[in-house]
């Protein structure tokens, strides 16, 4: 446990299988006395902004301990903290070669497919290396792929909307000034801006711990969220860019493509099935902003839709993900091998 506190924050023991530009791809180690399920290895894929524990928060509501509990081959893709000399990296980084990568790595090992899971913006860059792996003929080792408040319309995001307007008439210069200048959305900002969509309960915090004293599993959880705020990571200047201008500002993925290195990627392409869950307390991904996805992903044989109680963390791993998220994930997982 973390010395002073009430949440068991040892990460489930896991091993290094390959380490490099890219990032690190690690394998975690199956649970002792568990049958192994069989079928096809599960590949985590962390968001940019948040360290990849997301996935492991804390002993009791982790979803890499409940996968490994359930017997599956669990595998996660490290991208790691980035710095100035990654101001470079753009979205074709991580949709081109981060994510084809660890999905072949990953297949190979112990494949010969991969279910591929991603939260927040990694749904995003995991459908848009589906689509574009299928589009180029070389189609990924990927079985299903599951979108975890994902957002693609930020329409229906309530505080990106109002400021869409004023970036459309100044084309977003000032915010593109700062970040060229200083190479990164910085990880402080990062951890800034992910508090301030929750600012109410941030308001009502110590009314909450002083309901919650006799309740450690709530504690607890307050405790691991909070130390997952302490180490978010910062965004590469030019993914942060392409991020506010192409998502962000035109909102181009609504209409089921983007264009990113040199070509239209399509939605559509992808050609496997699909889980979306989203959050019915999600400010950062709202309902219609996840649901979207559904009407584009025409290619896909089934694309199922769920909903979890929670915020956009919550959707992935808080208390209430344990019986609705983690459930439809083990159902979805155990309909398609």
């Amino acid at each position: 446990m973390a010395r002073g506190g009430v949440a068991d924050l040892r990460r489930m023991p896991r091993e290094l299988v390959d380490d490099g530009p890219r990032g690190a791809l690690y394998r975690y180690l199956p649970a002792p006395g568990v049958a192994p399920a069989g079928g096809e290895p599960v590949l985590l894929v962390p968001p940019l902004g948040a360290p990849d524990f997301a996935y492991d928060l804390r002993r009791g509501c982790s979803l890499v301990e409940h996968l490994v509990g359930e017997g599956r081959l669990v595998y996660l893709v490290d991208h790691g903290p980035k710095s100035f000399s990654d101001r470079r990296l753009g979205m074709e980084h991580w949709v081109d070669e981060v994510v084809p990568w660890a999905s072949r790595l990953t297949a190979e090992d112990a494949g010969p497919d991969v279910h591929l899971v991603g939260w927040s913006l990694a749904g995003i860059f995991c459908a848009l290396a589906v689509a574009a792996g299928a589009q180029a003929g070389e189609p990924l080792p990927v079985r299903t792929l599951t979108m975890i408040g994902s957002p693609v319309d930020v329409t229906a995001v309530p505080f990106v909307a109002p400021l869409r307007p004023l970036a459309m008439v100044t084309g977003g210069r000032g915010l593109s000034a700062v970040y060229r200048a200083i190479g990164s959305f910085p990880a402080p900002l990062v951890s800034a801006a992910f508090q301030m969509t929750a600012v109410d309960k941030l308001v009502t915090k110590p009314l909450t711990l002083l309901s919650q004293l006799d309740n450690r599993d709530a504690l607890a959880q307050i405790e691991a969220v909070e130390h997952l705020m302490r180490n978010m990571h910062g965004y590469p200047g030019r993914v942060f860019g392409q991020i506010y201008h192409l998502m962000l500002r035109r909102n181009d993925l609504a209409d089921g493509e983007l264009s990113l290195g040199g070509r239209s990627i399509r939605l559509a392409a992808v050609q496997v099935p699909a889980l979306v869950v989203a959050g019915r307390d999600d400010v950062i991904a709202p309902l219609a902003a996840v649901q979207k996805v559904l009407g584009l992903l025409t290619g896909a044989p089934e694309a199922r839709f769920t909903t979890a109680p929670g915020g956009h963390l919550g959707v992935l791993t808080g208390r209430g993900a344990r019986t609705t998220t983690w459930w439809a994930l083990d159902e979805f997982l155990a309909d398609h091998g």
